[in-house]
């Protein structure tokens, strides 16, 4: 390539480059911008709607208040609170539906075939648990909730935003809901202008980037380089500047090291010499010791930091002491940072196991403790470790709210920290599986305990 080829490149790469990068700028930006008008929009629609739901609630709840006030659990009474809330609706597809807590559905006006019939683990075309979720609202004393549920009008599923409220004194869950399907429309609408407008600008902005590039183009190749000389001098200015960078950035990493560690360790050296010379004199012992005792507490400070580092890396414990050790060293360590009670027991040898089964399974103990306390709400945390001479097993156990393994596992977005604990059991040749009610959770590995060798 020549001299004036390159020149024409040089140019026109940072060019291309830097427009790319407009594009992307503006593109992002466009998009942000749309997402927030949308998001606005939505929130300012979905407030009334929760507004107008709360308000239908109340009313409902007052409608049969004097009956839940008079104390009577009678058949007679609660079926007259049933018909009072049957006959009330708002609109074309408003009405109110009442649960037990155990997922019966007790009246239902506009599918009167689900009364009876338990829904606890009733779940939409997406896998969510409807009825779960809206119990799990009424007995944190109300809420909203979003689901999809068959529409009356239409009868088809339709995206819905449910409000309920407990009814403690009878055990149950009263609420209603809005269908968002025409919200999703209009908000659909709003997403088709903006990809549109977004569409244009880039075209626009395309054009104008040829334009640019034509025109930087055609200056290139009219220039005429005539002194080539000069052009290879200042190309060797340039390489000789980016070693003077690399040299420059060495020198501010050896003075990094120089005033940081270095200093430290000299200081040290420095003292310990010092008090070797004070123990050659009878009168200089304690100065001696006490030098030796400061000494050491510097010692104590950097092998702190070195092996803070290294823990976050791998537990030396892992190594030193082995599996049974390193978990009940973690277990002590989340007993500390969440204040939950947490039970380990470990019976067997666990020797025999190699290194990579060792830290797969001290992987999978953090993953699990990580997402019960994230997400589990529990109390009570069990960690068995169980060892024969055939295989060893790792059990945790919680008393939290449960979830739903399968659904969650096989969520394209959720559902990840399962997956590196099913892939790195996997990689092993282990095994793993996960059980989970509202009663807890359940996470077993098991892996052979075969020799190292």
């Amino acid at each position: 390539m020549k001299l004036r080829q390159k020149f024409l490149f040089l140019a026109l790469a940072p060019l291309i480059l830097a427009l790319c990068a407009i594009a992307v700028a503006v593109r992002y930006q466009a998009v942000t911008l749309a997402q927030q008008q949308r998001d606005t929009i939505q929130q300012a629609y979905l407030a009334s709607k929760e507004a107008e739901l709360k308000h239908y609630v109340a009313l409902a709840a007052h409608s049969i208040s004097h009956l839940v006030q008079s104390g009577r659990k009678d058949a007679a009474t609660l079926a007259e609170a049933k018909r009072i809330l049957s006959t009330l609706s708002f609109g074309d597809d408003g009405y109110f539906f009442v649960y037990d807590m155990q997922g019966n559905s007790l009246m239902h006006p506009r599918q009167p075939e689900l009364v009876g019939q338990n829904l606890f683990l009733l779940k939409d075309q997406e896998g969510n648990p409807t009825i779960q979720r809206l119990l799990a609202r009424a007995r944190e004393g109300g809420g909203l909730e979003r689901y999809n549920w068959i529409k009356p009008s239409s009868h088809k599923p339709a995206p819905k935003l449910g409000y309920v409220v407990p009814v403690k004194e009878w055990g149950w869950m009263l609420g209603t809901g809005i269908y968002l399907d025409d919200v999703d429309a209009a908000l659909a609408k709003v997403d088709a202008q903006q990809r549109g407008n977004i569409r244009n600008t880039l075209l626009w902005m395309a054009a104008i980037a040829a334009l640019a590039l034509l025109a930087v183009g055609v200056s290139g190749l009219a220039l005429n380089i005539r002194d080539n000389r000069v052009a290879d001098a200042k190309l060797k200015a340039l390489a000789q500047r980016v070693v003077e960078s690399q040299e420059e950035e060495r020198a501010r990493l050896s003075r990094d090291l120089h005033d940081g560690i270095s200093q430290w360790l000299v200081s040290i050296k420095l003292q310990i010499e010092a008090a070797i010379i004070r123990l050659a004199n009878p009168g200089q012992q304690d100065k001696a010791k006490a030098a030796f005792e400061h000494t050491v507490e510097q010692l104590k400070n950097v092998l702190g930091e070195v092996r803070r580092i290294s823990h976050n890396l791998r537990p030396a414990i892992l190594d030193d002491l082995g599996l049974a050790a390193a978990l009940d060293h973690l277990a002590d360590e989340f007993r500390v940072h969440s204040g939950v009670q947490v039970a380990f027991s470990a019976n067997g040898c666990t020797d025999r196991l190699p290194d990579v089964a060792n830290t797969v399974l001290f992987r999978i103990a953090q993953e699990a403790l990580t997402n019960i306390e994230r997400h589990a709400g529990a109390t009570r945390i069990s960690i068995d470790l169980e060892a024969d001479a055939e295989r060893v097993s790792l059990r945790i156990a919680d008393n939290g709210c449960g979830f739903d393994a399968e659904g969650i596992a096989g969520h394209p977005k959720r559902g990840i920290g399962l997956r590196n604990m099913m892939e790195r059991m996997e990689a092993i040749g282990g095994k793993f599986r996960i059980e989970s009610s509202p009663a807890g959770t359940v996470v077993l590995a098991l892996v052979e305990n075969r020799s190292k060798e």
